[in-house]
């Protein structure tokens, strides 16, 4: 079980929304997501799996709800069924379980990157569709507790350049990719890496709001109908941050 640094800085969240599991985060925690991918497809290890654990997963950006640890399970090498989800998730809150270091490299995931791009500008990107990859069921679902993104080698390789490149195109500082199979399906996704520049101020923002919803004493138990009342709430705590004066609390 490979985990990531202490001091790592990158901080991640995830959360369930239009039938499909997100990925959240900011171009940095971007960048490192696609370098733990790459690295991870060159495994040869059985067995081998990589967990962002509960250390480094924020509430999401939206509601607040808390994320879950994320297992990045490479299909020929490991095989992750819910009960051995479980036993990981006790292992990995357990401080001091640490047995050593390894060092991750991403060797050529750089140059993958600038041939996708140069695929993009010369206009053939749709080759990219057709590529002789294997054919095993991908897998982005919520097992006890921890979101499993479990694909071959060759579909961890495009998602990494995918996730890598996803930062070209930003719309209102937001940018995403979607985690698809082999077979491609229009208005379909197995998965999606969604990164916000502001991602740590919008976590900020929804815990605030989060906070005062409940506060209120007469807030909704169901998750579905506590949500919306925070999403609401997000624009009055935004409102309010750029009217106080510089220095002040919130």
């Amino acid at each position: 079980m490979i985990t990531l640094r202490p001091g790592t800085r990158a901080r991640f969240s995830t959360n369930f929304y239009h039938q499909t599991w997100h990925v959240l985060s900011d171009p940095h925690g971007a960048l490192l997501l696609s370098r733990l991918l790459w690295g991870l497809s060159f495994q040869r290890q059985p067995n081998t799996v990589v967990i962002i654990d509960g250390r480094f997963v924020d509430p999401n950006p939206f509601d607040a709800e808390q994320g879950d640890p994320i297992a990045l399970v490479p299909a020929d090498l490991t095989h992750l069924p819910a009960r051995a989800v479980r036993h990981l998730s006790r292992r990995f809150a357990v401080p001091g379980t640490v047995s050593g270091t390894v060092r991750w490299h991403t060797w050529g995931l750089d140059a993958a990157v600038d041939e996708w791009r140069a695929q993009r500008a010369d206009g053939t990107w749709w080759r990219r569709w057709r590529p002789e990859e294997d054919a095993r069921t991908v897998e982005v679902e919520r097992l006890n507790g921890v979101l499993s993104m479990r694909a071959s080698s060759s579909l961890l390789r495009r998602w990494a350049v995918d996730v890598a490149t996803m930062g070209d195109y930003v719309y209102k500082g937001m940018s995403y990719t979607e985690l698809d199979g082999p077979e491609w399906e229009l208005c379909r996704s197995d998965g999606e890496v969604q990164t916000f520049r502001d991602y740590h101020r919008r976590v900020s923002v929804a815990k605030i709001s989060r906070g005062e919803v409940l506060a209120a004493g007469n807030a909704p138990g169901e998750p579905a109908e506590l949500r919306p009342l925070i999403w609401d709430r997000n624009a009055a705590v935004r409102s309010r941050r750029r009217q106080r004066p510089a220095g002040t609390p919130v």
